[in-house]
């Protein structure tokens, strides 16, 4: 065998580059965010199910969010840590949860949060199980330091609204939860931890799209959405990414400029003591 016959063997030896392994786009949340959303009946979908149209093949993304579930009952469950146990350094965890935490512990569906936003805890007993009930920041920075310890990047999310044109008019929604995710993320003070505020951007796309549009699109109920509002869900979270400082909001495929000349609306003016 002469010399051009060996190097013609260099590749089939291993000499190849191998390309680099995906970066995951880890996803925890309730119905609105999960597959197949509301569950049985009339067919809806979670926002989670699109947000991979908006990335390249170097990313993937692991839908962990599971319908009817607050941060309190994800955290009880284990469910934080079921991902934490596959999150490798270097992904990115959303956390988004709001739209089961509310209600009153005098008559606790296990999904209830305590009142406060800071380290309150109430007493109860859920299913005869004592439990030391947290607040919904206290679940949220509980979490993101789950995943920190496992080298990721965590973005705390707002929750979507409810259907804001239900009544034929779209109007503005605001909940204790829009500020709980961003004082969790302020609290935590950690250069990995980002906030995005996914109702506002939620809120702007569906007053832009209108009643009709947006009613046609919330099949089942006021809170889970058909296909095309769980895209658009998708897409104001992107928006929020693509308007915010972070490295997955570089990733995104979609321009900012396509984004804010469409129904999404502009970027939205944010407190800059949070990283967005």
């Amino acid at each position: 065998m002469g010399f051009h016959d060996v190097w013609r063997l260099l590749p089939l030896l291993g000499l190849a580059t191998v390309a680099p392994a995906a970066t995951t786009i880890h996803l925890c949340g309730d119905s609105t965010m999960a597959k197949g959303g509301g569950g049985s009946g009339i067919p809806t979908e979670g926002w989670g199910e699109y947000l991979k149209y908006s990335f390249g093949s170097d990313y993937v993304v692991h839908n962990a969010a599971i319908g009817g579930r607050s941060a309190r009952s994800f955290t009880r469950e284990g469910r934080f840590t079921e991902v934490a146990n596959v999150v490798k350094a270097g992904d990115w965890v959303v956390i988004e949860f709001g739209h089961n935490d509310g209600g009153s512990l005098s008559t606790d569906n296990g999904r209830t949060d305590c009142p406060g936003e800071g380290a309150e805890t109430c007493q109860v007993t859920y299913n005869g199980v004592r439990e030391t009930v947290l607040t919904y920041p206290a679940y949220y920075k509980n979490a993101a330091k789950l995943f920190l310890d496992k080298g990721a990047k965590v973005i705390l999310n707002s929750p979507t609204p409810n259907n804001i044109c239900e009544s034929g008019t779209c109007v503005n929604d605001v909940s204790r939860f829009d500020y709980y995710a961003w004082h969790a993320a302020a609290e935590l003070a950690n250069p990995n931890v980002y906030h995005v505020p996914h109702k506002q951007y939620a809120v702007q796309a569906m007053k832009n799209l209108g009643a009709t549009t947006v009613n046609a699109n919330y099949p089942k109920d006021h809170t889970h959405t058909g296909a095309y509002m769980a895209d658009v869900m998708a897409g104001t979270f992107v928006l929020g990414l693509r308007c915010g400082t972070t490295a997955l909001g570089q990733a995104v495929k979609n321009s900012t400029a396509s984004l804010t000349a469409s129904f999404y609306g502009p970027c939205i003016p944010q407190n800059s003591t949070v990283p967005i």
